[in-house]
């Protein structure tokens, strides 16, 4: 009995010696300046990000350009040539614990293992009206060939078709993504990824919400 403590010791002290050189090397991607496509700058189009504890989405105007590129998420539900849409959210995930946790309460320890240790991935959409004046969230300015540039992204990331029955507000829906998920390469380095490929500076490796945080900070 006093090996398996000593063993589980070790085990616990290990998995926690892994999580805070993640977290540490988490914060120093989001400061170090990452490869950024060369793309010109501009103030054309505004979009935001939308943080939560674990998870960024995009936060997107629903203006022709972006519904034309959203179009294949009409497939799976999402009402994207609705007059009413004023706003896209759009996000990227592991398959099966992004398809089902709705909140934090529904998550599992099966699909958070699955998720750490690698699993397909699926991009997600939903639609939004109008954003109340006091929700306050950071909106990114971009040319119209920076925002070309990260729609391009975005419909790249789609492999598959979409994902029957699946969605939790009513309006969203799932397609399948390219790319596996895993620790190293989570929703929120994907997010940096597009971001980068638009010619914004979001940091090398951003696999948290802080980490995008800092990146933001860095870039003022």
């Amino acid at each position: 009995m006093r090996r398996l403590w000593r063993w589980m010791g070790r085990l616990f002290g290990a998995a926690f010696a892994f999580l805070a050189l993640f977290l540490m090397a988490a914060g120093v991607g989001g400061l170090v300046p990452g490869r950024v496509a060369d793309v010109p700058p501009g103030d054309d189009v505004e979009i935001g990000l939308l943080f939560g504890p674990i998870h960024v989405d995009f936060l997107l105007p629903a203006d022709r350009r972006t519904r034309a590129a959203l179009g294949f998420a009409g497939d799976a539900g999402v009402p994207v040539e609705e007059p009413l849409v004023e706003h896209f959210i759009v996000g990227w995930g592991a398959r099966q614990f992004y398809t089902t946790a709705g909140t934090y309460a529904d998550i599992t320890v099966a699909a958070t293992l699955r998720a750490v240790t690698g699993d397909a991935s699926v991009l997600r959409v939903d639609v939004a009206g109008a954003i109340p004046a006091s929700f306050d969230y950071p909106r990114l300015r971009l040319s119209a060939a920076q925002y070309e540039a990260l729609l391009d992204q975005i419909v790249a990331t789609v492999d598959g078709p979409p994902l029957v029955g699946v969605g939790f507000t009513g309006t969203d829906g799932f397609v399948e993504a390219e790319g596996r998920f895993h620790i190293l390469r989570t929703c929120n380095t994907w997010v940096g990824r597009v971001l980068r490929g638009a010619g914004i500076d979001a940091g090398a490796w951003t696999p948290t919400p802080y980490s995008l945080r800092l990146a933001l900070w860095r870039m003022g």
